[in-house]
């Protein structure tokens, strides 16, 4: 089930969107977005009260549609939210520790770069695993090393059954290598959120990652 709601992941907070971000996460799903992270994070984004009342808007959306609502690496947020799941990084704490903290049908994915990280992973629990960055991106200052969706196929050789996601500067000019690599999906956020039609942005990427 996990596998097919991956294949059009957008991850966006406020401060990535050119438009109003409700209208922006609804005019995408229903452009194919399949599965959405609220990622609130950076320069501009709401804080506080303003984010938990976003959050509380955006999952709304979401489940009109019967589209997984995440939140990145924020436990409190997540469960003041009742969120469906939780996203975190390496860096954003004991992962066996966010995996044994959430409720039974919460999900955690985990973003990883490289084959060890991605058996570690799945060794704590993750329920899907993010990889990246695929290509060289803006979104975000903290960027590894760029190794490609080459990654992707070292770790479905080594793990065949395990939900992964490319991550990481994915356009739609480039989104089906790393669907051809062996990716259940991609994650995106500025070719949808920075698009002028969002739904368009979307529909033309769905072509390029959704298996007919």
């Amino acid at each position: 089930m996990i596998e097919q709601q991956l294949a059009l992941y957008l991850v966006m907070g406020s401060q990535n969107c050119k438009h109003d971000p409700v209208e922006t996460l609804e005019k995408a799903i229903q452009g194919g977005v399949t599965f959405f992270q609220f990622r609130e994070k950076g320069l501009g984004s709401k804080i506080g009260k303003e984010k938990i009342e976003l959050g509380i808007r955006l999952k709304e959306v979401c489940h009109q549609y019967d589209v997984p609502f995440i939140v990145n690496d924020d436990l409190e947020l997540v469960n003041e939210l009742d969120a469906d799941g939780l996203h975190i990084g390496q860096k954003d704490g004991d992962m066996k520790k966010m995996k044994d903290s959430l409720k039974s049908y919460q999900m955690l994915g985990v973003s990883t770069h490289n084959l060890d990280e991605a058996l570690e992973a799945k060794n704590l629990g993750a329920d899907y695993i993010g990889v990246g960055p695929m290509f060289n991106t803006l979104t975000k200052d903290d960027i590894e090393e760029v190794n490609g969706p080459i990654v992707i196929e070292e770790i479905r050789e080594q793990l065949p059954n395990v939900p992964l996601v490319g991550i990481g500067g994915i356009k739609h000019h480039n989104a089906s290598q790393v669907i051809e690599a062996g990716a259940n999906g991609v994650a995106v956020i500025s070719d949808i959120t920075q698009a002028e039609s969002v739904k368009e942005a979307t529909e033309r990427l769905v072509g390029k990652v959704i298996r007919l």
